[in-house]
């Protein structure tokens, strides 16, 4: 089952279901996803069977919202400080050429030894999957902000004006709430764009956590229940009516060297993210980047990443701030 969130008329939230290939039905009664979501966690019911308990109402035309800019992020929280963007990397199976690229040394000495991704990396291919009932290696983690900075499906993708790349990261998204025990529930995976600065990141690996301090996108569908082990679909740059990139993108622990679930735990292990009520979207990594192909997105450049079993493709245009005048000021 595929979920979702339009505006409605009057600025109301309208949640939305279907299943792939049919019409989505507008779910009676249901505020949000996030409140049908803590519904079925504090209940230990499964979130289709709070949908269903619920009931179907009219019909509600997705592509026509979609064209009409009224998709909503597929969940939000009612505070937006209590929704986390996260993410990993080094993750996936050549995941780690792009990135050693990007961050190699340049030294001669450098060059006969392992550069930090690909230790990174090794470490998850060695140990990323551990067998039943044991923990596997850590991976790289990374902070992206928070609710305030989720954009919308067709919204724009706001780069800082002291940015020096705005560049895709097309991934899959776990969605996750806390019930209010401390558990965390997963409501299932989205297509997602990790929209992060790779110029600024090549510059110096330790500037890895500015370059993700940058709005995400997600959705616009929630694929409710497990991700499938082989996730294949398509990441592309459309600028005016021209195609500029276009590669296959490739996700599922079938094209990972690490286990969601061992990326679930190393992500709520910590107790700070446990927290009942809020919400997490934890991104799952790549392996494709249009940087790594030489590409510079403009203003204006459109991204769009699509899987099939995923619904609807994830766009967003790509929109430079002004730039801002920042000073702290003494009380």
């Amino acid at each position: 089952m595929l979920i979702s969130q339009i505006k409605g008329a009057n600025g109301e939230i309208i949640v939305a279901v279907r299943e792939p290939g049919a019409a989505a039905k507008a779910v009676k009664g249901a505020a949000s996803v996030y409140a049908l979501a803590m519904e079925a966690a504090d209940s230990g019911k499964s979130l289709v069977s709070v949908i269903e308990a619920h009931g179907y109402g009219e019909t509600v035309d997705l592509e026509k919202a979609y064209a009409e800019g009224r998709f909503l992020p597929p969940i939000t929280h009612p505070d937006a400080a209590h929704l986390h963007l996260t993410g990993t990397g080094l993750t996936h199976l050549g995941s780690a050429a792009t990135r050693d690229s990007m961050h190699k040394k340049t030294s001669e000495a450098a060059e006969e030894t392992l550069t930090d991704s690909m230790k990174m990396f090794k470490m998850g291919l060695e140990g990323g999957k551990p067998a039943a009932g044991q923990k596997g290696v850590q991976p790289e983690w990374f902070y992206k902000g928070n609710g305030y900075g989720a954009a919308a499906p067709g919204a724009p993708l706001v780069s800082p004006s002291f940015a020096l790349d705005g560049g895709e990261e097309p991934e899959m998204a776990g969605i996750y709430v806390i019930a209010k025990d401390g558990t965390p529930f997963r409501i299932g995976f989205a297509l997602s764009n990790e929209f992060s600065d790779h110029v600024t990141e090549r510059i110096n690996y330790l500037f890895l956590a500015h370059s993700k301090l940058r709005p995400a996108s997600f959705g616009p569908e929630i694929r409710i229940g497990v991700a499938p082990e082989d996730i294949r679909g398509t990441s592309r740059i459309k600028r005016g009516n021209q195609v500029i990139f276009e590669k296959p993108f490739l996700s599922g622990e079938a094209n990972m060297s690490h286990t969601f679930a061992n990326l679930e735990y190393h992500h709520f292990k910590y107790g700070l993210f446990r927290v009942p009520g809020d919400v997490h979207v934890h991104m799952f990594g790549t392996a494709t980047l249009s940087f790594a192909d030489g590409i510079k997105a403009e203003e204006g450049d459109v991204f769009e990443i699509e899987v099939a079993e995923f619904g609807l493709p994830l766009r967003n245009p790509l929109k430079v701030a002004a730039e801002e005048e920042i000073a702290v000021k003494q009380l």
